[in-house]
């Protein structure tokens, strides 16, 4: 499915420093000199994430002090809205990671005397609650995910106090108790001594990124004898295997390794059994970049590259990967073998609005100012009315359209309505939608219309 991504009618400069983008424009720039950097890599920045909360958008960036929320939902006019201490703090601190569910954020740290912090995120942008936050199940670890269809969270290369488990390749915990994580398995991939850098999970299966030993994905569905289902140990270009993130029908798989001036890998995941590299592309502008998280999303990939920023790849052909978009995060002009640059990349807001970390110059809120597809987007040309509206709306058909395919989507991105309207039977009954916010997708003859719609 075409990501529709909103059209950008203004250009809006932030800070003083020079950017530069492809079809990208900056919305918001956020960074504190009052922080300090990494005592190894001078990184004050680390992971992002998104959330949406009570029909809002909030960008989340870890960093040397802890965890800082932002209301994004004005990207123009965004703000600092909540502050986590993280349980340790300062120059140790290189990594923290983020994921949700339920209304929880959920963080880790990968150094220091640090914990698992549940952060309950249910009434932002008022509050953000500590509501557990103890070292027993996690002291450190490099990344967390959860499989939300079963409520189950994986921490990669986690360390315990006190415990026989010391430094664990993966570690699954069970949170149907949001508030409350039970320890269900530790795991290590069968003959490899890497252990798990990172993962994407779903369903219990997960992607496991095993560094130097490779790609393997294994089936959790019984914890008392997790199958092997498929690896990947050699393939072109082979470095330290980091990351990567499949398509929504889970026929390929975007992979990262974490060396500078590597290729990027498109995979075959059709037969799991059976995982091939299909082709390589580069996204990176200087010779020792790297790619080091990426998600996708739709027909797109979504690279944040040290030293070369946010890097958008259209991926509707797997063979032939063509870039769509760049924004340049890093400002300084050091393009040597060191990990500077954008760290993380969130691209699944509802709004289409993109967040980037960058690890020495902050939060960064870009935009799309074309369309990312091959159909035209006119916002401003699609008439809903009333707009706020309670009960029913009406939409005005351009000349030359006589009927329009319409879905409604939630701030969750849901889709709460799909129905047809023409000029004969213009009008929608939208009385069963709950007060909020709304984006409304409108199917024409040749060209896709997109909209807010706020319901009363």
């Amino acid at each position: 499915m075409k990501n529709l991504l909103y059209l950008l009618i203004s250009v809006i400069s932030i800070n003083t420093y020079a950017q530069s983008g492809e079809n990208l424009e900056l919305l918001y720039h956020w960074s504190d000199d009052n922080l300090v950097g990494s005592a190894v890599f001078n990184n004050t920045y680390n992971e992002i994430w998104g959330v949406v909360v009570n029909d809002r958008e909030f960008a989340i960036i870890g960093s040397t002090a802890g965890t800082h929320i932002f209301d994004v939902t004005d990207p123009t006019n965004s703000e600092q809205v909540q502050f986590i201490a993280g349980e340790d703090f300062g120059p140790a601190i290189i990594h923290r990671d983020y994921h949700d569910r339920n209304g929880y954020l959920y963080a880790v740290s990968d150094e220091g005397s640090s914990s698992l912090q549940i952060i309950d995120i249910q009434q932002l942008p008022d509050t953000a609650i500590v509501v557990y936050d103890s070292n027993e199940l996690i002291l450190s670890s490099h990344n967390i995910f959860i499989d939300e269809k079963l409520n189950t969270l994986y921490a990669c290369n986690v360390k315990i106090p006190g415990s026989g488990w010391g430094s664990t390749s993966l570690v699954l915990f069970d949170i149907n108790d949001p508030i409350n994580p039970v320890h269900l398995l530790d795991y290590e991939v069968p003959g490899t001594g890497y252990g798990v850098h990172d993962m994407w999970v779903r369903n219990d299966t997960a992607f496991l990124n095993n560094g130097g030993d490779g790609l393997f994905v294994v089936d959790f569905s019984d914890l008392n004898s997790p199958q092997l289902i498929g690896s990947l140990t050699e393939y072109p270009d082979k470095g330290y295997n980091h990351s990567g993130w499949p398509t929504e029908d889970m026929q390929t798989y975007i992979m990262a390794d974490e060396d500078w001036g590597y290729d990027m890998k498109v995979l075959d995941i059709s037969s799991l059994s059976d995982i091939s590299v299909t082709t390589t592309f580069n996204p990176e502008v200087h010779p020792n970049s790297i790619a080091h998280n990426q998600i996708v999303k739709g027909d797109y990939v979504y690279v944040s590259s040290y030293h070369d920023g946010l890097q958008v790849y259209n991926i509707s052909d797997p063979s032939n990967p063509t870039k769509t978009a760049s924004f340049s995060t890093y400002l300084l002009n050091d393009h040597g073998n060191t990990y500077h640059g954008a760290w993380g990349v969130y691209p699944l807001l509802p709004s289409g609005n993109i967040l980037i970390s960058d690890m020495q110059y902050g939060l960064y809120v870009v935009a799309p100012n074309v369309n990312f597809g091959t159909e035209t987007i006119m916002d401003e040309e699609l008439n809903i009315y009333p707009n706020p509206a309670q009960t029913e709306v009406r939409f005005q058909l351009l000349e030359g359209e006589t009927t329009l395919a319409i879905s409604i989507f939630d701030c969750q991105g849901k889709e709460a309505v799909k129905t047809n309207v023409s000029r004969d039977h213009n009008s929608l009954d939208i009385s069963k939608l709950k007060a909020g916010i709304y984006f409304v997708k409108a199917q024409g003859k040749e060209t896709v219309y997109q909209q807010k719609l706020i319901v009363k």
